[in-house]
């Protein structure tokens, strides 16, 4: 498929930004509808939800279920399914890869 830029308009602020052809082809690969906000207008959006950069999300401690050290991980261990550490989950990764 040939993408070429196109100028939108924001629907917050109002101003025109460019939807690149590398952006475009991104989003279609991905399923994404063309974005509706400017990149700064997209930024302060995500900021506002905690999702900018900066933010730090909680850490909850767990105990790593491979070497059984302590440590944290972002998210609430519910006990149903095995925590591991960084350098565990980091380790576990590249064996599956291979």
């Amino acid at each position: 498929m040939n993408f070429q830029d196109q100028t939108l308009v924001c629907q917050d602020c109002g101003s025109e930004f460019t939807f690149t052809a590398d952006d475009q082809e991104f989003f279609a690969r991905r399923g994404y509808s063309p974005p509706k906000r400017c990149p700064t207008c997209r930024g302060a959006r995500r900021a506002e939800r905690g999702g900018g950069s900066g933010q730090s999300r909680p850490l909850y401690p767990a105990v790593c279920a491979n070497c059984g050290k302590d440590t944290e991980v972002p998210f609430e261990p519910r006990g149903d399914r095995p925590v591991y550490c960084r350098e565990c989950y980091v380790a576990m990764g590249e064996q599956r890869q291979r």
